[in-house]
């Protein structure tokens, strides 16, 4: 009978421990309730359990087993089962019987009792994961209150194995709980250290504050054979969390530095996988040994913060400027490698932390809610001071005076200047891009570029008309000069250049140069940057029509090129083209058709209108340049997002819905993330959990703000989209968002400095002094700067001055905003004029 029996107990213990695993996986949220009996007769070896043994649930009891309920799936991760005990009222056993028993929770690892923990220890779901793995790795991870504690036991492990040495400031807190749940992955990799002497903490150089937040260091012990060589100590710069902790981790196993043979763009590193950068060592043969130890040295001082690499310009073709040294690849998903020139390790340094700090600065901003008035956050700046140590070959364009200004203008054909303020951040983003476009231009004839800074001669550009920073002009020797609207960078301003070098509109006299003309034979050298010409044809005695064009091809000069034919033949051309005099014919090199469009209205602006709109694509692809000219038209877009080109097959159904009845009702477009990737943060704006690319999207800007996703099951044919939009319109659909109709505005208004110098310094007023075009007054109201110092060297030498100026020292806005350091000689003026 007895045998029988303990088979009967062993079948009934299996049943209740396949219901027990049952019930977790059910709901893993779940706190187990078992009577002693059930509970202690299903333990396994090995296999740990928190228990709480409950007999009356009072208030505080409630809300502990609130936190215990809540940390059941987070202890299952780890295999370690969470069960409530049910005590009968007759059970006078050890967990049971007494009073001051029922204040505790018990961990078994099978029917072994590892720890009792008070209650109170067990404040919420983090003290309850942290005090229960802690336990459980008790003899894996070493706790220590001293530095010689620490010290012996790197000694131990050098040439073998690595400490992750961690302080948290007390036991129990997500910190904590964020080190044990590491310690329980990665401790057979590493010997885990923690403590909670904040002494401890300050030996090993953390900060010197009495409030010591919780720390990580990774020690290299492995990679020191030698007894009497410390052990090298990496600090985790990001909080103890666990997901940071384990990106640490993974970062302080990879490689110092790894050597690549191959295209940079194909590169992918462990760093770039966790969102870190990458910066290449562009070595060769005969540095190479030199270059290794410049990037070893490199690593040490940005490990855990970007990885180092090591690039073979032997075995790997790189179309860069053969100077560059250094390269620089960020792990956002289609963004350019930055080829560089740095003088220094520091450099190096500095620039992947400005790197980083302008990432986190973003991040920040993205996660903020909330917007501080008192904050003008400006990108401009930001992106100046990353780049401050970046030189520039400012040699390459002479600085303007008052004195040399005429002069330089009469030098050659087209004289390009930059008018900008060496303080202003955003002449200083323009400075660059300038700089790029001298390099471009470089022994090109008749196009030479200079610059005047305005801080330093303002008459010069109060004379130009020049009212904001910065500005850019192009004169033409015995005519007038063009402004420069467009974007600020290089590719945009050198399209302008190139064109605006281009007489608008070219006077054609013959079909033969008409044909020339349309085909892209005329101006050869600049058809890389317009896609489309334009001509206009008139009849001769159409002459108001005529001033007319010539008015609007001077206004759209450096944008687009423009020709005239009105000669007596002109109605030759406008039968070969079907179209009634005047009329405007568009020649498409990428497409490699003309089109014809008559002139309804004749005024200059009606023309430049008629022009724009017709430069416009049938389905553009939407990009951060041309998107002010579309949302011009104020019409609901039809937008495809799409993270890539197109196929053919939905190209050809846009193309086809964009060209069809009723397409002037909206604008058919698309966007490549992959070229333009602000286009995942429209995004996040248009739908909280984007739907999967390709999505098309009818958004309508300009009336309601209502945001339509096209249905996803659905496949982007003409068909479906026309019926959908049929739905839109009669109110079937409900959209995704509604944008707010709110204006943009700065927090905060633009900053006058002039009147700001004004208040604190009456004497010191640009404006006012150059109107008194007086040189002893001038040299009396002078500031002293950096780029002054040697004019006013004597003044700021004599005693008292600065006391009958009544001015404090410092005070000069000039010397707020960090320069672009330039290796141009500064040019003399002034009293040294």
């Amino acid at each position: 009978m007895l045998p029988q029996m303990n088979g009967w107990v062993s079948c009934f213990s299996f049943f209740l421990l396949c219901t027990y695993y049952m019930a977790a996986a059910r709901n893993a949220n779940m706190l187990l309730e078992l009577s002693p009996q059930e509970y202690f007769s299903s333990l396994q070896p090995g296999r740990a359990s928190l228990v709480y043994f409950s007999r009356d649930v009072s208030p505080g009891v409630r809300l502990f087993l609130e936190q215990l309920e809540n940390s059941v799936g987070a202890l299952q991760d780890y295999g370690i089962s969470v069960v409530k005990v049910n005590c009968l009222k007759e059970d006078v056993s050890r967990y049971c019987g007494k009073e001051n028993a029922l204040m505790k929770a018990y961990l078994f690892r099978g029917n072994v009792l590892l720890r009792e923990f008070p209650t109170d220890a067990l404040f919420d779901v983090n003290a309850i994961v942290a005090n229960t793995l802690f336990a459980l790795l008790f003899n894996e991870v070493k706790y220590i209150t001293t530095l010689v504690e620490l010290q012996n036991l790197e000694n131990s492990l050098k040439g073998r194995s690595n400490v992750v040495f961690a302080y948290v400031p007390a036991i129990g807190t997500p910190e904590h709980r964020a080190v044990m749940e590491a310690a329980f992955v990665y401790g057979t990799a590493h010997q885990f250290v923690l403590t909670t002497e904040a002494a401890l903490a300050k030996d090993i150089g953390h900060e010197d504050s009495d409030a010591l937040s919780a720390r990580l260091f990774f020690c290299h012990c492995q990679r020191v054979p030698d007894l009497t060589q410390p052990c090298r100590r990496t600090p985790m710069v990001q909080s103890l969390a666990t997901l940071n902790i384990h990106t640490y981790l993974k970062l302080m196993a990879a490689p110092i530095v790894t050597e690549v043979a191959e295209d940079p763009e194909k590169v992918s590193t462990v760093h770039l996988q966790l969102g870190l950068p990458l910066v290449f060592i562009l070595s060769q043969k005969e540095t190479y040994e030199v270059d290794k130890r410049t990037a070893e040295f490199v690593a040490w001082q940005l490990l855990g913060k970007a990885g180092v690499a090591l690039l073979s310009r032997d075995s790997v073709h790189l179309n860069v400027f053969l100077q560059s040294n250094i390269a620089l690849k960020t792990a956002e998903e289609g963004a350019p490698i930055k080829y560089l020139v740095l003088e220094d390790t520091d450099e190096i340094i500095a620039l992947v932390e400005d790197e980083i700090k302008g990432e986190q600065i973003q991040e920040d901003e993205d996660e903020s809610d909330s917007n501080d008035p008192d904050v003008q956050d400006d990108q401009v700046m930001e992106a100046v001071y990353r780049d401050r140590k970046r030189e520039l070959p400012l040699e390459l364009i002479p600085t303007l005076t008052e004195e040399t200004f005429n002069a330089a203008l009469t030098e050659t054909a087209h004289m390009v200047v930059l008018f900008y303020a060496s303080w202003e951040a955003v002449s200083l983003a323009m400075l660059q891009s300038y700089v790029e476009v001298a390099i471009a231009l470089k022994g090109t004839q008749g196009i030479s570029l200079a610059k005047v800074n305005c801080w330093d001669w303002p008459d010069v550009c109060m004379k130009q008309n020049v009212t904001q920073f910065p500005i850019t002009k192009m004169y033409e020797k015995g005519a007038g000069s063009l402004t420069y609207t467009g974007m600020l960078g290089t590719a945009e301003l050198l399209r302008f250049l190139r064109l605006s070098s281009i007489s608008c509109p070219v006077k054609l006299t013959t079909i033969e140069e008409v044909d020339e003309y349309l085909s892209g034979e005329v101006h050869a050298d600049s058809s890389s940057y317009h896609s489309t010409s334009v001509l206009g044809i008139f009849h001769p005695r159409m002459k108001a029509a005529r001033e007319a064009f010539v008015e609007a091809g001077n206004m759209l000069r450096g944008y687009v090129t423009t020709g005239l034919y009105a000669e007596d033949d002109a109605l030759v051309l406008a039968r070969k083209y079907a179209v009634p005099l005047p009329a405007l014919l568009l020649a498409r090199r990428e497409d490699h058709r003309i089109d014809s469009v008559p002139l309804s209205k004749q005024s200059a602006p009606d023309i430049v209108q008629t022009i724009r709109s017709q430069l416009l694509e049938t389905f553009p692809e939407i990009t951060v340049e041309n998107l002010p000219d579309y949302l011009s038209l104020e019409k609901p877009l039809l937008i495809l997002f799409n993270d890539g080109g197109l196929n053919r097959r939905v190209r050809l159904e846009m193309l086809s819905l964009a060209n069809g009845k009723g397409h002037e009702a909206f604008l058919a477009c698309w966007m490549n993330l992959k070229n333009t990737p602000v286009g995942r943060g429209v995004l996040k704006a248009y739908f909280s959990t984007p739907p999967p690319l390709p999505l098309l999207a009818w958004v309508n800007l300009h009336s309601g703000g209502q945001v339509f996703a096209f249905p996803s099951d659905q496949s982007v044919t003409e068909t479906n989209i026309l019926s959908w939009l049929e739905k839109l319109k009669a109110g079937l659909e409900i959209p995704s968002t509604t944008l707010s109709d709110e204006a943009w505005k700065p927090p905060l208004p633009a900053y006058n400095f002039l009147r700001m110098m004004e208040a604190t310094l009456p004497e010191f007023t640009v404006h006012t002094v150059y109107s008194r075009g007086g040189t002893e007054d001038l040299q009396q109201t002078e500031e002293v700067s950096e780029e002054k110092s040697t004019v006013r060297e004597e003044q700021v030498e004599e005693p008292g001055l600065e006391a009958e100026k009544g001015q404090s020292p410092g005070r000069d806005l000039r010397g707020t905003v960090p320069r672009l350091v330039g290796r141009e000689k500064p040019p003399k003026r002034h009293t040294e004029l």
